[in-house]
């Protein structure tokens, strides 16, 4: 498939992995809606040539209001990339009682149930295109996170979280298939975002900044340092453009697999 001449949707478009996504896939010719918080997109508008539609992730009816105005603009939708997330880290119990139930669910909601949400909205527009070459119609990458594999202590929600749209990538993939829509996930590794940036510091207490500069065991073999969003978008651009590519969960991780607690020295 070809990125020139279609429109894509990014959610959590206004920063990180999503704002490098929009930007790369509009540099490569496509009409790019980015899906954030009002606030969100208040606080960093747009460049010229991506449009901002506020809304958000978890509801249903401000994605399908804003899918209609996708399906409204004239080129197909064939890309739809999922970025939007936040964490809350959070220990699951601790001396002062247990996590919030509260905390936790908002977690699952923004990740896993607004990743489903737009994967379904998106689909049903996708689904009303008219097919390329091979009858397909698109791709719906999802991200998910080094941690639905690896989570770290404090972050049970997170890795649920992820883990669920890790999960969702084969029976999405599957159920989409009669459309010709592929799906696939990226699950990155630690890259430079806002998002990271809150775990910096909890980071480098467990020990575990370290294996970036180090060497130390867990460490990504190479190349040591954190990945760069302009990174994350080129390979979301690959998948789009890799036709038999499907169904599958890919890590953006320089190979880094992380324990718990401070490493020992290899």
């Amino acid at each position: 498939m070809r990125v020139p001449g279609t429109t894509a949707v990014v959610t959590g478009g206004a920063s990180g992995l999503g704002a490098a996504t929009a930007a790369h896939l509009a540099k490569r010719g496509a009409d790019v809606f980015v899906l954030d918080l009002p606030a969100a997109l208040a606080r960093t508008a747009p460049p010229a040539g991506i449009t901002g539609i506020g809304a958000d992730v978890t509801s249903a009816g401000e994605v399908g209001a804003a899918m209609t105005t996708v399906a409204e603009s004239g080129s197909p939708l064939r890309i739809v990339v999922n970025c939007a997330g936040v964490d809350t880290p959070g220990r699951v119990l601790t001396d002062d009682g247990p996590l919030g139930l509260a905390e936790f669910r908002r977690v699952v909601e923004v990740n896993l149930v607004g990743t489903f949400n737009v994967l379904r909205l998106g689909a049903e527009v996708m689904a009303r295109t008219r097919p390329e070459a091979d009858d397909q119609r698109g791709v719906i990458v999802n991200t998910a996170s080094l941690f639905a594999f690896e989570g770290q202590a404090g972050h049970a929600a997170y890795a649920a979280a992820k883990g669920g749209v890790v999960s969702l990538t084969l029976p999405a993939a599957r159920d989409l298939a009669r459309y010709g829509i592929r799906v696939v996930t990226v699950a990155p590794g630690i890259f430079e975002t806002p998002l990271v940036a809150t775990l910096t510091e909890e980071l480098r207490a467990a020990g575990l900044a370290e294996q970036f500069v180090s060497g130390l065991a867990g460490g990504p073999p190479w190349p040591r340092r954190y990945g760069r969003p302009e990174e994350f978008a080129a390979f979301v651009a690959a998948i789009a453009e890799h036709d038999y590519l499907n169904a599958e969960v890919v890590r953006l991780d320089a190979g880094l697999r992380v324990g718990f607690g401070k490493p020992s020295p290899s």
